[in-house]
């Protein structure tokens, strides 16, 4: 480890040892710095593809500035460790110049830059690591499932065998084009029927600005990076020379949208089979470079950590192969919208502003608690006390906007169950995987070291083991919590009935088995899970980015659905808590979410991101940085929400509120979740309540003595007081952690 690594690593550790005179408000900054101090000599050099310490595959994008007059590049001597090294260079202006430096060696380096002409020195220390990873999210999972050979090409065919266990193979390139006959995304050039090329006669063009227009042929690279595959999409004629970081196809708009894929059941162990997508044909004819890659899956990878993980490296790849771009706009539904709030939160500058849909604050928190209640009430309500509730109280319990959705959650919550058992319901299951080979690997007691398919296992990395198992510990509570609180207090639910509830509800062992007692978190697990990330904090990273979530409305739907509107206030209400305000979260509800004329709202999201990003970027006052992205926001981009009864769509601008009277209140109502009912505040992201002594002031009803003398023995170390935040105490630990191998803001 080099000097300037190991004073990083003691800042870290300093930092995290300080953390108990900290307000509980503070977070700890942890960060490393990409940018040498220019000092005296006004020469720096700073990491443009990625964070110097996190540099991989053996290249780095660098950029070298003089703060005043002009750098000279006649004689500039560039060395790696004491010895000189070539790098192809551009001059972007008179005092900036960028150097593509390859083939650095593994581990630490110190990359040093003279200009003698001048006088003028700067250095900078360089990690680099293998492009297989791991950089920061710990050793590397096992098993790991190759899935190359199922990985379809964008010309047609597939990506063909890997070459190693890490699932590598070589970078290869493609061009499509879209067909103006079908709509249809077609190998270029095209082939007839005896195999030669033909013109393309059918071959769309795409209008620009000026009144012209470019052919609509697409360049596609796809490689593995981090284990993952990866896709990167731009228009790009192919007569033209080849892109590069300083010769950009005059097609792309220089600006990159981050694609990923929702999900998360069955998201284990494997590489994937398919990105978040990049043919994506409103972004392209606007001129957009699109990326994605396999592990930004949720449905392949239900781990935010590596996730960001593969944002850092995929982002890298992207900028040394056509250029730093002008920003960066993560786009994701669902699962999508996890890994968009985590990384620009935990990993600022990776994205620069979400556009993000059916979303959720993360997984470990709001996502899961709503699932362990559900197949908590589920079985109660059906196995425990069948005839103890009718259909309206059940809702009132779980506060869901349909009854069916108790069940619909039930199944979902199969992501925290390692146990797959023939012929038990889906309410029940577990075990979920999509990879064939895993089935005979899967855990079950009986085969106590096998393959544990659950969102706490596949992150191990973050939670650790329970001691002497292979079992990962898990930040699930639900100790004091008083299911039905609401309902009784709304007169839903009798006293009894009440009493019944939390007397029988129970909780799960770690395989997920309904046992009669309350399920605890482990202490270390909610700690790492708070101070990592894992809980979304909305007050690092996302205090500066702009977001705009929208939202086709599915609480109504009659089978039940996951994507209640009540997760997005519980993301706003984590941003007001941090930062102040949420003026930087826009709410769009009920639009028509596309790039056509008929459905256009999709494609003004994007105009209005790129008008709010593009007046930051243009922003040379002396304001912070949250400043300049609250003054800089467009006008007309407000909360709202679309009005569909008429049958012609009338947009309502309206602040969006969890509960009011306003019309969008009416057209698309929230529900809360069972620990909203239970009386968790909004944000839901408390893992483990602190615990307080019973009062009869709780409830809008009357006890008798018999009746407050079970309600004692319920809960005999008193109920949740939510007000006091998590029992753990923890307070989110600063941007840029590390789990291993990177020493550099490592958490533990």
């Amino acid at each position: 480890m080099t000097t300037k690594n190991y004073k990083r690593l003691l800042l870290s550790l300093l930092a995290g040892f300080m953390l108990a005179s900290c307000s509980e408000e503070a977070t700890v900054p942890t960060a490393g710095s990409s940018l040498t101090d220019a000092g005296a000599s006004g020469l720096s050099l700073r990491s443009v593809s990625t964070q110097s310490w996190l540099v991989t595959g053996g290249d780095v994008l660098l950029e070298a500035e003089l703060q005043s007059g002009e750098l000279q590049t006649t004689g500039m001597e560039l060395q790696v460790n004491g010895e000189p090294a070539s790098a192809a260079m551009m001059a972007l202006s008179s005092q900036r110049v960028q150097m593509l430096l390859e083939n650095l060696p593994e581990g630490d380096s110190t990359v040093s830059l003279a200009l003698p002409a001048q006088g003028l020195t700067a250095s900078l220390e360089i990690s680099n690591y293998p492009i297989a990873g791991p950089i920061i999210s710990g050793p590397h999972e096992t098993p790991f499932y190759c899935q190359t050979t199922d990985f379809e090409l964008v010309s047609g065919g597939k990506l063909g065998p890997a070459l190693d266990s890490d699932c590598f193979v070589p970078t290869r390139v493609d061009y499509v084009y879209l067909s103006q006959n079908d709509g249809e995304f077609k190998a270029w050039p095209p082939e007839s029927a005896d195999g030669e090329a033909e013109p393309g006669s059918d071959l769309a063009l795409i209008s620009t600005a000026d009144g012209g227009s470019i052919p609509y042929i697409v360049r596609v690279e796809t490689g593995v990076v981090n284990r993952a595959i990866y896709e990167i999409a731009m228009l790009h004629d192919p007569d033209s020379p080849a892109p590069g970081p300083f010769n950009r196809s005059a097609n792309w708009n220089g600006k990159l949208v981050y694609t990923h894929g929702g999900g998360c059941r069955s998201g284990w162990y494997q590489q994937g089979d398919r990105t978040g997508g990049v043919m994506r044909d409103g972004l392209l004819r606007m001129g957009y470079a699109l990326v994605s890659a396999s592990l930004n899956v949720f449905g392949q990878n239900c781990n935010d950590l590596l996730a960001s993980e593969t944002h850092i490296m995929v982002k890298e790849r992207f900028i040394e192969h056509y250029g730093e771009p002008i920003y960066t706009i993560a786009t994701g539904a669902s699962g999508g919208s996890y890994q968009s709030h985590q990384t620009a939160d935990n990993y600022p500058g990776v994205f620069d502003g979400l556009i993000v849909a059916a979303s959720f604050p993360d997984v470990t928190s709001a996502t899961i608690f709503t699932l362990a209640d559900a197949r908590l009430l589920h079985y109660y309500f059906n196995e425990i006390n069948p005839d103890g509730f009718d259909p309206q109280q059940q809702q009132a319990v779980a506060g869901f906007g349909r009854h069916a959705s108790i069940a619909n959650l039930a199944r979902g919550a199969a992501r925290l169950d390692p146990i797959f058992e023939e012929g038990i319901a889906e309410e029940q299951q577990g075990g979920e995987v999509s990879i064939p080979a895993l089935e005979e690997r899967r855990y079950h007691p009986a085969a106590a070291n096998g393959v544990r398919a659950t969102v706490y296992d596949h992150t191990v990395n973050v939670y650790g083991r329970l001691d002497g198992t292979t079992i990962a510990r898990r930040p699930l509570d639900n100790v004091g919590v008083q299911y039905g609180l609401g309902a009784l207090n709304n007169g839903h639910l009798s006293v009894q009935q009440f009493l019944d509830l939390n007397r029988d509800i129970g909780g799960f062992d770690y395989d997920m088995n309904h046992v009669p007692e309350r399920h605890q978190a482990d202490r270390l697990a909610s700690q790492r899970a708070i101070e990592s990330g894992r809980i979304l904090f909305g007050g690092a990273g996302l205090a500066t980015t702009p977001v705009i979530d929208y939202r086709s409305y599915t609480d109504h739907r009659d089978g039940g659905d996951i994507h209640m509107i009540v997760h997005q206030f519980s993301t706003r209400q984590r941003m007001v808590q941090a930062n102040g305000s949420a003026d930087n979260h826009v709410m769009k509800v009920g639009g028509r979410w596309g790039f056509t004329e008929e459905e256009p709202d999709l494609a003004e999201l994007f105009r209005q991101m790129d008008a709010w990003l593009m007046a930051i970027a243009n922003d040379q006052s002396d304001q912070d940085a949250r400043q300049k992205m609250l003054a800089n926001k467009p006008q007309d981009l407000m909360d709202s929400c679309w009005d569909n009864r008429d049958g012609q769509p009338v947009e309502v601008f309206e602040t969006q509120t969890y509960i009011g009277d306003g019309l969008c209140n009416g057209l698309y109502p929230a529900y809360p979740t069972p620990r909203h009912v239970a009386g968790a505040p909004l944000a839901n992201d408390i893992v483990s309540c602190v615990l307080r002594p019973l009062s009869r002031s709780d409830y809008a009803v009357s006890f008798s003595d018999e009746q407050w003398q079970q309600l004692q023995t319920i809960f005999p170390g008193g109920v949740c007081d939510w007000s006091r935040g998590d029992a753990s105490a923890s307070i989110h630990q600063g941007v840029w952690a590390s789990f291993g191998p990177s020493p550099v803001n490592r958490l533990y």
